[in-house]
C-alpha cells in the first residue's frame, strides 16, 4: 500500500506519513496538527504577560536529587494575586535550589524566599516589553502555521501515491479537500489562540 516516509521538515509537528492504510492519512494529519498547536499553546503559556501565571516558572528546571527536574514537578505553584507567584516545594530542602534555578532561568524576577516559600513579585510590562513579546507571539504562530503547511504537503504527497493503488482519483478528491479544510480551520484556530495571547500581553 501507498507509504509516504517524508517528514524532512525539522518542525515540531513533523507531517504524518502514510503509514499503512490511506484511510489514516487523514488521521494522521489531524494528530500532527493538533501536536503543533498543542506545542505552540504550550509556548504561549510560558510568555509572561502582565498578570502571574504558573505556566511562567512551570518548565524551569530545577537541580534535584542529582537530576534536573521541571519545577511543577517538585513544588506548588500558585498564583495567588494577580501579580505575585508562590512557589512551595513539597521538599524544603530544594529551596535553595529552586531559587537559583528561578535566577539562572533569566525571567526578569527577582524571587525573594523565607526558607520554605519563594515568592515570586511579577513586575508590570513595559511598553517596549509588550511590543517585544507581540512579535514573538506573532513569529511563534507564523512558524505554528508553516508547520500545518508542511503538514498538508505532505499529507496530499501521500494521498497522491496512495492513488496509484489503494484510492480512486474521487477518493483522493475528497482526501484532499478534507486535508485542505482541517489545514483552514488549525490556521484559524492558531491565529485566534494568537490574537488572545496578544490581548492579554497588551492589557495594562
Amino acid at each position: 500500500m501507498g507509504k509516504n516516509n517524508k517528514g524532512g521538515n525539522n518542525n515540531k509537528g513533523n507531517a504524518p506519513a502514510a503509514s499503512g492504510d490511506s484511510s489514516k492519512i487523514l488521521d494522521n494529519a489531524t494528530a500532527a496538527m493538533k501536536r503543533t498547536v498543542d506545542i505552540m499553546a504550550k509556548d504561549f503559556g510560558a510568555v509572561r504577560t502582565g498578570k502571574a501565571s504558573p505556566a511562567m516558572v512551570e518548565g524551569i528546571m530545577v537541580e534535584c536529587y542529582g537530576s534536573q527536574t521541571k519545577l511543577k514537578d517538585v513544588a506548588a505553584i500558585t498564583a495567588p494575586e494577580p501579580l505575585l507567584l508562590v512557589i512551595q516545594p513539597w521538599d524544603q530542602s530544594i529551596v535553595n535550589n529552586v531559587t537559583k534555578a528561578i535566577l539562572a532561568s533569566n525571567i526578569g524576577i527577582s524571587p525573594v524566599s523565607d526558607g520554605r516559600v519563594i515568592r515570586l513579585p511579577v513586575p508590570e510590562l513595559s511598553t517596549e516589553r509588550r511590543a517585544e513579546l507581540t512579535k514573538v507571539i506573532k513569529k511563534r504562530a507564523e512558524d505554528a502555521k508553516v508547520e500545518i503547511r508542511n503538514i498538508r504537503r505532505d499529507s496530499n504527497e501521500a494521498i497522491k501515491k496512495a492513488q496509484k493503488t489503494d484510492i480512486t482519483e474521487d477518493e483522493a478528491k475528497q482526501m484532499t479537500d478534507k486535508i485542505q479544510k482541517l489545514t483552514d480551520k488549525t490556521i484559524e484556530d492558531i491565529q485566534k489562540a494568537a490574537d488572545a495571547k496578544i490581548k492579554e500581553v497588551e492589557q495594562i
